[in-house]
């Protein structure tokens, strides 16, 4: 039985807007993922430090705040420094093309742009990293009008209203 992938799942810097992570580390906790949220306001050091921690094969950065260019590279030179290279990196949010491709040449996997979709998301992540990891039996729909909240940072749970 193949182990299911694990990401890491972001919000660097000080932006303070995590809706869009969540629904990400929902999408992919019912595609079979193990998803980690580290929470807002992570520094670069914070984010590699958890990816090492929990063995994580794919770190989700989620930016909204104009930061990218900041903080991109910083983790990816973390990485690197802590011969994490296997450790593939993709960035959502508000990215202009222009700054995409600079982040992709820096060794970025990908950046989802506002409007990606979820499934695509998935099927990138699944077909980079190679595993056929399969829904969790007890994964509910990603279109479940329910919240998602997380108890601390670095767990995952869903708060039924």
């Amino acid at each position: 039985m193949n182990k299911p992938i694990r990401v890491l799942v972001a919000k660097p810097g000080l932006d303070g807007h995590d809706r869009g992570a969540k629904v990400i580390a929902r999408a992919l906790r019912d595609a079979g993922m193990e998803v980690i949220y580290t929470g807002l306001r992570q520094t670069p050091e914070m984010i590699v430090n958890a990816a090492l921690q929990e063995d994580a094969q794919v770190i989700g950065l989620s930016i909204l705040s104009g930061a990218h260019n900041a903080i991109v590279p910083r983790v990816m030179e973390l990485l690197r420094e802590k011969d994490m290279g296997d450790v593939m990196v993709v960035v959502g949010g508000i990215v202009p093309d222009q700054d995409a491709e600079a982040l992709k040449a820096q060794g970025v996997a990908a950046v989802f742009q506002p409007g990606a979709s979820l499934d695509g998301i998935v099927e990138f992540i699944r077909s980079r990293v190679g595993s056929s990891a399969k829904p969790a039996s007890s994964a509910k729909p990603a279109s479940s009008d329910k919240p998602a909240s997380y108890a601390k940072p670095g767990s995952y749970s869903e708060q039924r209203q």
